[in-house]
């Protein structure tokens, strides 16, 4: 039986060997795949019940690991669209199939329907962020959808629905009479300043709104809005064609803060729009002269995207040809108490095991997780030469298992012919 065991024993050290150039194959083969994690083949003792004086040989046992967890260098490249991530978790995908997946793959590239799709055919997902609300949830993948552009493809035209504009109003500012304020839109109105942004209509129109401010009382402005279109065209101003689009009043205490009962907005309803507001909260009434300190409107005139712009904080926006950029998804990160004892698949993905703990889904850059690198992309963490070190060690103990068995068979055709 000695024998006999020796046989197996050698066998199964060649399987072991066997296994471990296989791990070396496939990581040779993937020195240059992006996102690859190496794999190790690690051995360890299966022991026998020896019984009596006699000696029985066990075997050795081969376990394949990934380390996944292990951070690949960067490497940059000219499109904007290829992802890397610089720390922990992965990029969540979807197969043919629905499936989703984690992956650090992150060569993605539009194709022809819009989605952004890497090099082995996964899709990105992300969450929606056009519609202003957020479906995250923390445990899982509900509320993530594929990052498709194909709905930006055509010309498109924002209405505007926000804008800021912060100012210093001049405390020494002389106090126009009620009669002559701009709210009465006569041709003797009277402003301490004037200021004007452009905005647009549903269709994408450019739509100037003046904006006149006046100081009506001590401590106290009123700011009136006016659509351009509607001005004298001699004056260029006052008396306009139609009223006053809003009218305001500003209340300021004495150190030239907002009192706390003061309006801080403008709403304004733009022609043929929608209803805007503009944000004045950060205005201030101090000794010195009529200031705009930030003057700014959302919305944008018929464009098309020109290119796609990605931040650390997986924010995903779209470019248009007139310079508007439009928050179109923010990409989300996974990752697993145990990202070693995830489930490799073809393609450079993996998926949830049993050993690997409960997925858990975050922003990039907060709570732990890594931040994205935009065109950059996470190479293979394989080198190439400690595998072909690797190789011929391998190799070598291969060679001496066969050593066993070879002394083995001898050994056993002696004692068959011991008869002779």
């Amino acid at each position: 039986m000695g024998l006999y065991g020796m046989l197996r024993t050698s066998v199964s050290g060649m399987g072991a060997q066997a296994n471990r150039l296989g791990a070396i194959s496939d990581n040779v083969a993937n020195s240059n795949t992006p996102g690859y994690k190496r794999a190790s083949v690690e051995f360890s003792t299966l022991v026998l019940q020896s019984g009596g004086q006699e000696y029985v040989s066990g075997n050795v046992q081969s376990d394949t690991r990934y380390g996944v967890s292990q951070q690949g260098s960067l490497s940059y490249t000219t499109s904007n669209t290829d992802l890397a991530i610089k720390g922990d978790g992965f990029f969540v995908v979807q197969g043919q199939n629905g499936q989703t997946f984690l992956t650090r793959a992150g060569s993605f590239q539009r194709d022809g329907t819009g989605n952004l799709v890497n090099a082995a055919g996964f899709k990105l997902m992300g969450y929606d962020a056009t519609t202003g609300t957020s479906n995250a949830v923390s445990n899982g993948t509900a509320g993530l959808s594929t990052v498709n552009f194909g709905g930006f493809a055509s010309l498109q035209a924002n209405a505007t629905t926000a804008g800021k504009m912060f100012v210093n109003f001049p405390s020494s500012a002389t106090t126009v009479a009620a009669g002559d304020l701009p709210s009465t839109n006569s041709a003797t109105a009277q402003y301490t300043g004037k200021s004007s942004l452009v905005v647009y209509d549903n269709l994408g129109n450019q739509v100037t709104l003046d904006i006149y401010s006046a100081k009506s009382a001590t401590g106290t402005w009123e700011m009136s809005v006016y659509n351009r279109a509607d001005a004298d065209p001699t004056s260029k101003g006052f008396p306009y064609a139609a009223a006053a689009l809003t009218t305001q009043t500003l209340d300021f205490d004495t150190a030239g803060q907002f009192t706390s009962s003061s309006a801080r907005s403008l709403s304004v309803a733009v022609p043929n729009g929608g209803t805007m507001t503009i944000d004045l909260s950060q205005s201030t009434q101090l000794s010195t002269s009529y200031t705009v300190f930030s003057a700014t409107a959302d919305g944008n005139a018929p464009s098309e995207v020109d290119r796609i712009d990605i931040d650390p904080a997986g924010s995903i926006y779209a470019i248009f040809k007139n310079g508007e950029r439009v928050l179109a998804y923010k990409i989300p990160l996974a990752k697993v108490p145990s990202p070693d004892n995830l489930t490799p698949s073809t393609g450079n993905v993996y998926s949830i095991s049993s050993t690997s703990g409960d997925l858990l889904v975050g922003t990039p850059n907060v709570g732990g997780f890594g931040s994205l690198v935009s065109g950059a992309l996470e190479q293979s963490t394989v080198d190439l030469g400690s595998e072909l070190t690797q190789m011929i060690e391998a190799q070598r103990n291969y060679t001496a298992n066969s050593k066993v068995f070879q002394t083995g068979s001898e050994l056993i055709d002696v004692l068959v012919n011991l008869k002779r």
